[in-house]
């Protein structure tokens, strides 16, 4: 009767009930139900002589005490409520079942900091530091405590290195800012100093930099992890793959050296090698191109093409060797021959020699063979039908045409791959098909098309500086053009792919400022906040970015990855 008296919210006959039962019957399963009546009725005098009466029955009961703290903060006695917290820390039982249970009913009164302080108490009084590590970790994780839930897996390290891996995907879900993160860092030197010993330290300190992105700092700590515990280098080989990974190839390329510098015995010491070239390759391509940096990579390359030989195992190299040769060092012929033996090479895959003519048609569009790059991207549209690289080849074929101002095949090209199931391609000639379109309209459009294809065709041979002449010429000669945003948009690609973010960004705000009839306002939104979240560590302008192309933009198909890096910005819990 009691309990149905409960349900329906009749909570003052439902204590009348249970008063019996507690005191009568003396059930004490009920003691919670009771007092729960009391309270919810608001029957505090009732419930106040009621517990008092309990712990003079039982004054060793801590639970009773947790129930009359309870009765005061509801009666608004806060006083009197810390006093009896207070009693219940300094009276706990050294049972620890008992604790868990006692502190188990203040977190059901979602007292959570008391709950903690019970388990930390009775770590004192038991003389144990590491009991009750995975309750108070749920504690501060619920109440989002960055500070004590650190400092709580540091104290799980000191004897549990198995916590390493849970530290390391619970902290990110809590942690929301650089601060965070130096938080961690600053307790985890004072850690390392204690107990050097210790490598879960060292470990998550060296996870602790990689999500700072301070990927130097982390090669420092790797070094010196690998001479303490005489790796064989596989530790320090997997984290040079994370920093290429991230784009970091300055700090991959001093992890590769120093694996290489181990010595011909060291089992990495060849795979660190060829990955320091690769490193040095993808440098290259982020538009580090010192000189002599790029003689020196010519150079590795055709030693490993003079010690091993020419063949498919070593294609790899002469393919790079080639692109070298053609982009940078300027010397087409070599790029031109040394592609032209590459495709005749025996055992290499279908792949790989579609590729490599898509390569080799991009070479003799550079030396001045229009129609030998069209038979090479033919050639791969055929063998490669319904297929992403024969679809590229088609759109290449397309691209060539435009730069040598057939406009009107260019874009009937650019209409068919429009439906490409390829979604970038399909949104190149997209973009190619408009260019074309919106500016055939007058000769001088035209004309300033013609001048605008010509700069495409001198950034293709990377001569940027050229490039970016030519398009600044286009408002002068023709200065009632509508190429404005299309500039825009080919001078911040430049920039951006010479890693000169602070002169690509104004350009990207700019052409955002067109979104109303301009058709690159969506893409802009995307490639500036990428800039923001990768290049310039600024996470409110790219959550800002992000946001503004999700809410103006709701077709573009960049929008399910700009969802994706704004619900990671935001701190959202990684999808399983």
């Amino acid at each position: 009767m009691a309990m149905l008296y409960y349900q329906n919210g009749d909570y003052q006959k439902a204590a009348v009930l249970l008063e019996k039962i507690v005191f009568k019957i003396k059930n004490e399963a009920y003691v919670d139900l009771y007092f729960n009546a009391l309270l919810k009725s608001k029957q505090y005098e009732i419930a106040d002589k009621a517990i008092k009466k309990l712990i003079r029955q039982s004054p060793e009961s801590s639970k009773y005490l947790t129930i009359q703290g309870r009765i005061y903060k509801e009666k608004g006695e806060l006083e009197n409520a810390k006093k009896t917290f207070d009693q219940l820390l300094h009276s706990l039982p050294d049972d620890e079942s008992k604790i868990r249970a006692l502190a188990n009913d203040l977190y059901q009164m979602a007292e959570y900091e008391l709950a903690a302080d019970v388990f930390l108490q009775a770590r004192k009084n038991l003389k144990n530091e590491q009991i009750f590590t995975f309750e108070l970790l749920s504690i501060y994780r619920f109440k989002k405590d960055k500070i004590k839930l650190g400092e709580e897996y540091l104290n799980a390290l000191s004897t549990m290195p198995q916590m390493l891996q849970q530290a390391e995907t619970v902290l990110p879900s809590v942690f929301e800012t650089n601060a965070d993160y130096l938080m961690l860092q600053n307790s985890l030197f004072k850690r390392i100093q204690k107990d050097p010993q210790n490598e879960s330290y060292s470990k998550l300190l060296i996870w602790q930099f990689l999500q700072q992105k301070e990927y130097d700092m982390a090669l420092r700590q790797l070094i010196a992890q690998d001479k303490r515990i005489k790796d064989d280098g596989t530790i320090l080989f997997g984290h040079a793959q994370i920093f290429a990974s991230n784009k970091a190839y300055d700090t991959a390329i001093k992890a590769y050296t120093y694996l290489a510098l181990k010595g011909k015995d060291s089992p990495y010491y060849l795979p660190a090698k060829l990955a320091l070239i690769d490193a040095s390759y993808q440098a290259l391509l982020l538009g580090k191109n010192d000189q002599k940096d790029i003689i020196t990579l010519a150079a590795q390359y055709q030693e490993i093409l003079d010690e091993y030989g020419k063949n498919a195992k070593t294609l790899f190299a002469l393919r790079k060797w080639a692109n070298l040769q053609a982009y940078y060092l300027k010397d087409l012929k070599k790029a031109e021959s040394a592609l032209e033996e590459a495709i005749k090479i025996p055992g290499i895959t279908n792949a790989d020699l579609g590729e490599m003519k898509l390569e080799l048609g991009d070479i003799y569009r550079l030396t001045q063979q229009p129609w030998e790059a069209i038979l090479m991207y033919e050639q791969v549209a055929k063998e490669f039908e319904n297929q992403n690289i024969g679809t590229e080849a088609k759109y290449r074929s397309a691209r060539l045409s435009f730069e040598q101002g057939n406009f009107s095949y260019a874009k009937s090209q650019a209409d068919v791959l429009k439906a490409s199931t390829e979604q970038l391609i399909a949104n190149d000639a997209l973009n190619l098909s408009l260019l074309i379109s919106d500016h055939l309209e007058t000769k001088t459009d035209t004309l300033a098309l013609k001048m605008y294809a010509a700069a495409e065709a001198l950034q293709f041979r990377n001569l940027n500086k050229e490039a970016i002449a030519k398009v600044d010429s286009i408002a002068l000669l023709y200065p009632k053009n509508g190429l404005a945003d299309d500039i825009l948009m080919f001078k911040s690609n430049i920039y951006i792919k010479n890693r000169d973010f602070i002169l690509a960004v104004p350009l990207l705000k700019e052409l955002i400022g067109h979104q109303q009839k301009g058709n690159w306002a969506d893409e802009a939104l995307f490639i500036l906040a990428g800039i923001y979240e990768d290049q310039l560590n600024d996470t409110v302008q790219a959550k800002v970015c992000y946001q503004k192309l999700i809410a103006d933009f709701p077709g573009s198909m960049f929008v399910t990855e700009a969802r994706k890096h704004f619900r990671k910005l935001r701190g959202d819990p990684a999808e399983s």
